[in-house]
C-alpha cells in the first residue's frame, strides 16, 4: 500500500498529505476488519477476521476507499449510532470531539467503535455507510470515505 502510494505520488499529482491521509484511513479499516469481522471458517467451528478494502480513484481525481465485511448484531448496535454521530459534526465540531475523547481516554483504538472512525472522518471529505442484515445476528457492513485530491 505504501509503495502504490509514493508511486501515484512521484507520477500522478497526489500530494504527500493526501497519501498519508489514505495510508491511515486504511491502516484504521484494517484495523476495524480485524475488530469486528466475524466470518465463519470452514469447519464452521473458529470466526475469523475476514473482509475487502479497495482503494481507488474517481474520474474526478478524488481518491476513494472501501470495505466491506461481516458484523454481528452486538456491534452494529454499537457502530451506527457513532457513524451517525459523526457524519452531522463539521469539521471543526469533529476536530473538538476527537480532542475530547482522546483526552477522556474513553472509546480509544480498542475494540469499541470509537476514536477510530473519528480520525477516519478527519482526515476525509466525505462518509458512507450501509448495514445490510443476513440474518437476525449478522450484517454486511459496508464503509466508503472519499478523499478530495487537494492541491
Amino acid at each position: 500500500m505504501t509503495e502504490a502510494l509514493e508511486n501515484e505520488a512521484e507520477i500522478g499529482d497526489l500530494n504527500k498529505g493526501i497519501a498519508n491521509n489514505i495510508f491511515t484511513i486504511f491502516i484504521e479499516l484494517s484495523q476495524n476488519m480485524m475488530n469486528y469481522s466475524k466470518t465463519k471458517s470452514q469447519d464452521c467451528v473458529d470466526l475469523k477476521s475476514q473482509g475487502l478494502i479497495v482503494v481507488g480513484r474517481n474520474s474526478n481525481g478524488s481518491y476513494y476507499l472501501h470495505s466491506q465485511n461481516i458484523i454481528d448484531k452486538q456491534d452494529r448496535d454499537k457502530i451506527e449510532p457513532v457513524l451517525q454521530k459523526i457524519k452531522k459534526l463539521n469539521k471543526d465540531e469533529l476536530k473538538q470531539t476527537y480532542r475530547e475523547l482522546r483526552r477522556s481516554g474513553k472509546n480509544t483504538h480498542g475494540k469499541g467503535g470509537g476514536i477510530g472512525f473519528y480520525e477516519i472522518a478527519k482526515r476525509c471529505d466525505a462518509i458512507d455507510f450501509e448495514f445490510k442484515p443476513i440474518n437476525d445476528e449478522k450484517y454486511y457492513f459496508h464503509f466508503q470515505v472519499e478523499v478530495l485530491n487537494k492541491q
